[in-house]
């Protein structure tokens, strides 16, 4: 089993280094890290008072990582769930915060344990959780990636500016359904003509 600081390191990864992409919502990012998180968290790095840009370009590795573990999975008590669903869900909360805990209770009340869908992990979450795993211990971790790929294809429906992360300029698919598809197993994966179906209407 991996630990919550190789999962960290694996987000890290993915989510690469400094980024300002203007149809992005969360702004200037760098390792997953926003400028809203910083601002939050008043990591002021270079030290004049003000989080531009500037700090954001400034965040280590190591700094990125320490938000993550502590604001990402410690204080959302991710870590009280099931060891299957925390890489998946950790890594969510990362790209969408508190949406990534509503996927969750969403797929809870479908699969007979529904719960407040509130985006917070509170005891009445945590043990629908632990019962639905133990009822579908081979299941519920794949099931949590594959409503993650729909809501990331339900995003980009409603929000054409966001289509580019969901779909490649050759029609592929993009970066968010490929991050999903990580925590899914190949069986369930989409093909490339099944992807290409769901984003036909996008034109």
């Amino acid at each position: 089993m991996k630990s919550v600081q190789e999962i960290a390191n694996e987000i890290i990864a993915r989510e690469g280094g400094y980024v300002n992409d203007p149809d992005d919502p969360g702004g200037a990012t760098k390792y997953g890290v926003t400028i809203k998180t910083m601002r939050k968290l008043g990591l002021d790095l270079t030290g004049d008072g003000r989080i531009t840009l500037h700090d954001v370009k400034a965040l280590t590795r190591d700094q990125a990582r320490e938000i993550f573990v502590r604001h990402y999975f410690r204080l959302p008590r991710i870590a009280e769930l099931p060891l299957p669903l925390q890489p998946s869900v950790f890594d969510m909360y990362v790209n969408a915060g508190g949406n990534a805990v509503r996927i969750l209770q969403r797929l809870l009340g479908k699969v007979g344990y529904p719960v407040s869908v509130d985006g917070v992990l509170g005891p009445q979450s945590l043990r629908a959780t632990r019962l639905a795993m133990a009822a579908a211990p081979d299941h519920l971790a794949d099931a949590y990636g594959i409503e993650r790929r729909n809501y990331y294809y339900r995003l980009a429906d409603q929000r054409p500016k966001s289509r580019k992360y969901a779909r490649r300029k050759d029609g592929g698919k993009g970066g968010w359904i490929t991050r999903a598809e990580e925590f899914i197993s190949p069986k369930y994966h989409f093909s490339n003509t099944q992807h290409r179906e769901r984003v036909a209407k996008w034109g």
